[in-house]
């Protein structure tokens, strides 16, 4: 292996929540890569979607001896041939051990003592919820992960529709919502809790488990409803632990170590206490500890056995025996860091300038932001024509990103309805991780290159439409996911970006790249400061030119916009006024009865002489 230059394993933990995938050298487990990104539930994903899940990992892992692989969902010997031939045809002839995210969590959970035990289990709580054991004499017990609409006691989804339901019923008792239900309120972005009716409806398990946090928060603040919650969600789970202990040690007088594994337990070390006397309630010589590595390391071990144990998949079967997959989204290759991600040589002493010094510095940063987009002046005017053709022949605007570049994408696009009176689905955000993602962080949202082109193809993306994809990287998975969607439908691409150390593939360039350098962040990598502001720049830029070509502005006045508001409609007098020499009187008159609507009304004073200026 070393003579054909190959250095390490890969192990991946794929999860209901994200994706997390390790290469580590042969040679004492050292870290050589890690990488994250989204969801992958064998039971909720199709063979397609799961290679194109592995091939973005193959683009971002360096090539490996042998690859081992926990994934969630998988529980029969079917699943691990499925999953075997899907990790084959991205991975040819490299030997494979396949198996669920469970046995990955133990044998992560096994690397972390060499003290012996008579039996190890891991409880695992994160969006689903599962215990699965072993004992010194290699027997398994596994009880629970039957999904959430069967199980999953004591799951981050068992948690969060537990303290909604308990919310609604606090408010029939009392009148009022308590703690917990305010909570629950503000994180799900309502102001009614009549909106919960709608939003469970239409919220994925994981939008549901993420509730789960606000419920121990509510806890920790006194809420009795929320702490019995959770007691009653986590004993479920527990009372599953202890029936694998059972069988694993049907005499109960074995040295018995829990291991808390998942988002759940991990992130609520103060119930530790709680849990540990729950388990040596019935086995006074348990040990509990929570899970000391990732789980991803538990997939390492497996990737180190199938090296060992030489298992090699059967190229022969045909589900296998397909041409390797080529990555469905290809990204750009980095050949050089981003200056984005370098530091400034003028912001090393951050923390200890004194606040006016540090602002004139954030100040002369900013400053070199217009002549950096000015050098990218022809490929913004391109830009602009390509986006008012779109939307001429009846197409729309896509603006797509994730974190801070989606936010201004949405922000953009949310300004045009009122600015120039557009229909809302003109000009278009997408933003990875959906609506949520505005308010608070998605994780592995914008690693999830499928989501970015499911989500094009749901809004029905066509070759008369314009998509922009927004990443200060310019490689985010995410947006090249859609932009793959736009290229295979026919629509314009375009690429905003703050890296100019790119380099394409042949076909997969967009159209139109703005890849302009800012330089380096005050802050570094903080790409909400200078990439932020260069990107609202340019956004404003490309809708105000695209509008101004379409016909919306007259002069420099936005005759088009929708007065929806008292300040609104005093503008709309003013710029009426500011074009005729009509009076105040027959200026309303003009625009109530239009509807308000101001090239209408300039319309009907047609006959009223154009006042002098100036």
């Amino acid at each position: 292996m070393q003579a054909q230059g190959v250095q390490g394993v890969i192990g991946i933990e794929c999860g209901g929540t994200r994706t997390v995938a390790i290469a580590a050298a042969l040679e004492g487990r050292r870290p050589l890569a890690r990488v994250e990104s989204g969801p992958a539930n064998l039971r909720l994903v199709s063979d397609r979607d799961l290679e194109a899940h592995f091939a973005d990992l193959r683009s971002r892992l360096p090539e490996p001896a042998a690859i081992g692989v926990g994934m969630a969902g998988v529980r029969t010997e079917d699943d691990r041939r499925r999953l075997r031939a899907c990790v084959a045809r991205v991975w040819p002839s490299v030997p494979i051990r396949i198996d669920h995210d469970l046995v990955s969590a133990l044998e992560a959970a096994s690397l972390d003592t060499a003290d012996p035990v008579d039996a190890r289990i891991i409880l695992l709580s994160g969006t689903g919820s599962c215990c699965f054991g072993r004992n010194r004499r290699g027997a398994t017990a596994k009880a629970g992960g039957w999904g959430h609409q069967l199980g999953d006691q004591g799951s981050g989804y068992a948690l969060g529709y537990a303290g909604l339901r308990e919310a609604i019923a606090r408010l029939e008792r009392t009148g009022r919502l308590g703690i917990l239900g305010r909570r629950l309120l503000r994180a799900t972005h309502l102001s009614d809790p009549e909106a919960w009716v709608g939003w469970m409806q239409a919220a994925s398990k994981r939008e549901v488990a993420a509730l789960a946090p606000e419920v121990f928060a509510a806890a920790a603040r006194g809420d009795c409803d929320a702490r019995s919650i959770i007691e009653r969600c986590l004993g479920e789970l527990l009372e599953l632990a202890l029936v694998c202990a059972r069988r694993l040690d049907p005499s109960a007088r074995g040295r018995v170590e829990f291991v808390l594994a998942g988002s759940v337990f991990l992130r609520q070390p103060r119930w530790l206490p709680w849990i540990r006397a729950r388990l040596q309630a019935e086995r006074a010589q348990a040990v509990v500890r929570p899970l000391g590595r990732e789980s991803a390391w538990g997939a390492v071990v497996l990737a180190e056995q199938a090296l060992v144990l030489g298992e090699m998949p059967d190229l022969s079967m045909e589900t296998v025996a397909a041409a390797p997959v080529p990555d469905p989204v290809p990204r750009p290759v980095a050949t050089g860091i981003s200056p984005t991600e370098q530091r400034n040589p003028r912001s090393t002493r951050l923390d200890r300038m004194p606040v006016p010094e540090a602002i004139r510095l954030m100040l002369s940063e900013d400053a070199g932001i217009p002549a950096a987009i000015a050098r990218h002046g022809a490929s913004l005017a391109r830009l602009v024509r390509l986006s008012t053709a779109a939307l001429r022949s009846g197409g729309r605007l896509f603006y797509v990103g994730a974190g801070t570049s989606g936010r201004l994408g949405v922000l953009d696009a949310s300004e045009c309805p009122p600015t120039f009176r557009t229909p809302p689905e003109w000009i278009q955000g997408v933003m990875a991780g959906g609506e949520k993602a505005l308010h608070t962080s998605v994780e592995g949202a914008e690693d999830d290159p499928e989501a970015g082109r499911r989500a094009l193809r749901l809004r029905g993306i066509s070759s008369a439409d314009m998509v922009v994809g927004i990443a200060a990287s310019g490689r985010t998975p995410f947006v090249w996911g859609a932009l793959a969607a736009a290229r295979e439908a026919g629509a314009h691409t375009a690429l905003l970006c703050f890296n100019p150390h790119l380099r394409f593939d042949r076909g997969s360039k967009p159209e139109v790249v703005l890849a302009i350098d800012v330089g380096p962040e005050v802050l570094t990598g903080s790409t909400r400061l200078k990439a932020g502001t260069a990107t609202k720049l340019v956004l404003n830029i490309l809708s105000t030119l695209t509008m101004v070509r379409l016909g919306k502005v007259r002069e420099n006045l936005m005759v088009d916009l929708n007065p929806s508001n008292v300040k609104l409609r005093d503008r709309a007098c003013r710029i009426v006024r500011e074009l005729t020499d009509a009076g105040d009187a027959d200026i309303r008159a003009a625009l109530e009865a239009s509807g308000w609507r101001v090239p209408a009304a300039l319309e009907a004073l047609a006959g009223a002489p154009r006042r002098h200026r100036g």
